[in-house]
């Protein structure tokens, strides 16, 4: 029997995450899932309640399940909370203590989507493609860090970016494997041209790819111009490896292709064995919080990619990527994603059903 622990977090999180829990459930009556759920506090309402964003009670119980299904974290409530105690930090920890090094972002655009991006259907019409960005280490992780004051009362915050040959590595194995497996075709992005940290990851992936990896065409590209090529040429990638702070960035660019953050899933994978922490993209999106209209299909979308990678059932993530796509198709629309002539507008709770008919 597996376990998935479930965190709703902040903002939006509950909202989805509860619709998450209705499609295990009717999975469980259906398709013979067998698996346990807990629910723990997380971020925001767990700082609330326990004084800290991840209690070490909470962190223990993460490491004893076999997956984490997160919703969101943070809110502009806590924007005055010293640093070690935002939410953010919370989700920082639980990366860092579970060493979830390689973050898998796919993106599929959905046939009936290929217009509710602002880019033309020609540019993303069929698009499938991953980034896979090193998730624990960079500048989010690198010290010194902080805001201090200096001698002529000017303050000043110090990030560090920093990576190892080993960090490098690790991360960039994954990615050549998954491009192994689909196109034979890996694109890295770095700033090489102006950070020494770039130059390292360049070489280090550079010398992997000769080593391990000859049968991958391996591409380099700097951070920036990947960005500008995601919006004018998306279909020419097909894996991207990247760093923790590009790769957070170009993923968010990579979500508007497929019309909105509400239709990425995430996975955040370490050594094997390990649990993994699975998460829609986006954030807690306090403005809509408890309305009822935030897009649950990323939060659905990553409970597949959990059945597929850890949790055993790859048919039950097949069926929930089907219905999905079957729901989208049939003109099924959460506020967030344009909708066109026929399309029907639905809430969370909606969608929600919308998929469940069609599991």
């Amino acid at each position: 029997m597996k376990t998935l622990l479930l965190l709703p977090g902040d903002g939006i999180g509950p909202e989805i995450i509860a619709e998450a829990a209705r499609v295990i459930d009717r999975l469980r009556a259906d398709a013979g899932l067998e698996l346990v759920t807990e629910t723990a506090l997380f971020g925001g309402c767990a700082y609330e309640a326990e004084g800290l964003p991840l209690s070490d009670d909470t962190l223990a119980r993460a490491r004893a399940a076999d997956a984490v299904l997160m919703g969101a974290v943070g809110g502009p409530q806590w924007a005055g909370v010293a640093y070690d105690k935002r939410p953010e930090a919370g989700l920082l920890r639980l990366r860092a203590e579970l060493d979830v090094f390689t973050n898998l972002r796919p993106a599929y655009c959905y046939p009936a989507l290929a217009d509710a991006s602002t880019l033309k259907r020609e540019v993303i019409e069929g698009l499938d493609m991953m980034i896979v960005r090193e998730l624990t280490g960079g500048v989010y992780f690198g010290k010194p860090r902080g805001i201090e004051t200096l001698e002529n009362g000017e303050r000043r915050g110090v990030n560090t970016h920093v990576y190892t040959s080993s960090e490098i590595t690790r991360v960039a194995r994954i990615a050549f494997a998954i491009a192994r497996e689909r196109k034979g075709v890996l694109w890295s992005a770095e700033k090489a041209n102006v950070m020494e940290a770039g130059l390292l990851w360049r070489e280090e992936v550079t010398r992997l790819g000769a080593e391990a990896y000859p049968e991958v065409a391996l591409h380099h590209i700097l951070a920036d111009n990947c960005a500008m090529q995601l919006v004018k040429n998306p279909k020419q990638f097909d894996v991207i490896l990247t760093d923790n702070l590009f790769g957070d960035i170009l993923s968010d660019i990579m979500a508007m292709l497929t019309g909105s953050l509400g239709m990425l899933p995430s996975a955040a994978l370490g050594e094997e064995g390990t649990p993994g922490i699975y998460e829609p993209i986006h954030g807690s999106a306090p403005d809509i919080a408890g309305q009822g209209i935030a897009n649950p299909c990323a939060a659905i979308l990553s409970l597949a990619m959990a059945l597929r990678l850890q949790l055993g059932r790859p048919d039950c993530a097949e069926r929930i990527e089907r219905a999905i796509g079957q729901a989208l198709a049939d003109g099924y629309r959460t506020p967030d994603l344009l909708a066109g002539e026929g399309c029907t507008r639905v809430g969370t709770t909606g969608m929600g059903e919308a998929i469940l008919e069609r599991l």
